[in-house]
Order: C-alpha cells, then sequence, then structure tokens
C-alpha cells in the first residue's frame, strides 16, 4: 500500500508570462501547506493566447524558458513534486512544441512529454481552433516513475484516443495525467464521461487540472479540475474558477480494481471485418 496526497492545480491563465507563474506558484504553495506531495497544473500553465502572432513573440527553446525555471526553483522549495501541465516551447524557427514537465522535488526534470493529437477542430463556440498550426506533435508515450507510483502522461485532446491510455496503463501507470484548457462546450459535453471512461477501463487514478474561465484570447475554458478512482468514482471536483482540488489516493485500489476487472490482461488482437449488406 502507498498512499499520496495529490492537487490539481486549477488556473485562468492570461497572456502576461509572469502574471501566470504567480498565480500557478501561489495555489501550489496553497496545495503544500495543505498536505499535498505532488501538484498537477493545467495545459499551457505559462500562456494563453491563441491570437495571430502571439506565440512568435513569447515563446522560447526550453532551456530559456523563464516558467520553467521558476517551476523547477518551486519544486526544490516546497519539496514537491510537480507536473507542469504544459508549457508552449519553441523547437524550430516557427514551430513549437506543446510540453509537459514532470519536475522532481530536487529541481530535475524527470520526464518530458510532448502532446500526440492536435486539437484541429470547429467546435461551435465561434472559434476555430487550428493547433497544428502552431505546434508540432509528439510522437512517443511517456510513463515515469513517481516515488512507488508509475505514471501516464498526456495533455487534454490526446483523452479521446483510448488507445493512448490502454497503452500507458500496460505499460504500468497507475496515475494518468491529463492537464486541460477544454472549452466550455465540450467540457459541459464531455469531460467528466471522457476521464471516467479512461479511469475504468484502465483501472487507474486520473489527475485532470484544467483551464477555467473567460480568457483574454476570447477562449471561454471549462475548469472542474478531477480526481477520479480506478472504479471511476469521482473522488474531488473544482468549480469554474482558480482553486486547489486535492485528495489522497492508495495504490490499492489500483491492484483492487484491476484484480476486479482484469482487463488489461484480455486485450487481443483482430482483423476488420467488413460484411456487405
Amino acid at each position: 500500500m502507498t498512499k499520496l496526497h495529490v492537487a490539481c492545480i486549477q488556473l485562468c491563465s492570461t497572456d502576461d508570462i509572469d502574471e501566470n507563474i504567480e498565480a500557478a506558484s501561489r495555489l501550489i504553495r496553497q496545495a503544500k501547506a495543505e498536505g499535498a506531495q505532488f501538484a498537477a497544473t493545467p495545459e499551457m500553465t505559462s500562456l494563453m493566447d491563441q491570437r495571430p502572432g502571439a506565440l512568435a513573440a513569447k515563446v522560447v527553446p526550453e532551456a530559456d524558458d523563464r516558467a520553467l525555471k521558476a517551476f523547477r526553483a518551486l519544486a526544490v522549495e516546497t519539496g514537491m513534486d510537480l507536473l507542469i501541465g504544459s508549457l508552449p516551447v519553441r523547437v524550430g524557427p516557427e514551430i513549437c512544441a506543446n510540453r509537459s514537465f514532470l519536475i522532481a522535488p530536487s529541481g530535475e526534470i524527470r520526464a518530458r512529454y510532448d502532446k500526440i493529437h492536435m486539437f484541429d477542430v470547429h467546435v461551435g463556440d465561434g472559434n476555430t481552433y487550428l493547433e497544428s498550426r502552431d505546434y508540432r506533435p509528439g510522437e512517443k508515450s511517456v510513463v515515469a516513475r513517481l516515488g512507488d507510483w508509475k505514471v501516464g502522461l498526456s495533455i487534454c485532446y490526446d483523452i479521446r484516443f483510448p488507445a493512448l491510455y490502454r497503452a500507458l496503463a500496460q505499460a504500468g501507470a497507475q496515475i494518468i495525467c491529463v492537464p486541460a484548457a477544454f472549452t466550455r462546450v465540450t467540457g459541459e459535453a464531455h469531460w467528466r464521461a471522457l476521464l471516467t471512461a479512461r479511469a475504468i477501463e484502465n483501472g487507474a487514478f486520473v489527475i485532470a487540472p484544467g483551464q477555467g474561465g473567460k480568457h483574454i484570447d476570447g477562449r471561454e475554458t471549462f475548469g472542474h479540475s478531477m480526481i477520479i478512482g480506478p472504479w471511476g468514482d469521482i473522488i474531488g471536483e473544482g468549480g469554474e474558477t482558480p482553486c486547489v482540488v486535492s485528495a489522497e489516493i492508495d495504490s490499492d485500489r489500483v491492484a483492487q480494481a484491476r484484480a476486479r476487472i482484469p482487463s488489461l490482461t484480455h486485450d487481443r488482437s483482430f482483423s476488420p471485418y467488413n460484411q456487405e449488406l
């Protein structure tokens, strides 16, 4: 049995990087004061700005990113493991990566994950989202150590692709992190259902910190950061404004869920079958 006090840090990030660092740091320190050992922030923690040309003026290579430097120092200060849900990181002259960072209490970067699935959609909220215009998709799934736990990394739109989560669970992930900036429209319709499904089908805890509120670039995000148990029970949920959502999780619950429904050992390969009618 291994217990871990975890926290989702819900934000409403702006186009001001320093302001966002301060807002996230304040809530991480609050989570620490409440007993959290691990805290996760949302997608685009340091910068929410989809206006044309905005990223080009503000995004820098990882080595020069002041938000990453600040959060590595904060991990040392608090003695916590931190998942910075994502930062936009320049990886070429005109292209970025949407990158998660798992940071140890020493300040060491334990793992990086680049978002695989690009959010290129029109959801009917007045905005058209074309993530591939600014971001290069990742190519590798990532499972990393978090003390005695294994954690699988993902970001936002990835949640709609269950094969990724199956691969994470079969690689040993007991916790699946889904930092997000879900739109209000898609969040109201699908957020809880998708997160709960990924928890149940993989017998894993899901930790999903979200952006929530009206952002300066015109988009509106759903919030409702969630911590879900491996049996599909919601053990923590936020509202629509910045907050800390925390809970204690127990590795025995993962083992129990997977023993009761051992579906991770029941996957079978199959061939496509088309029957003409």
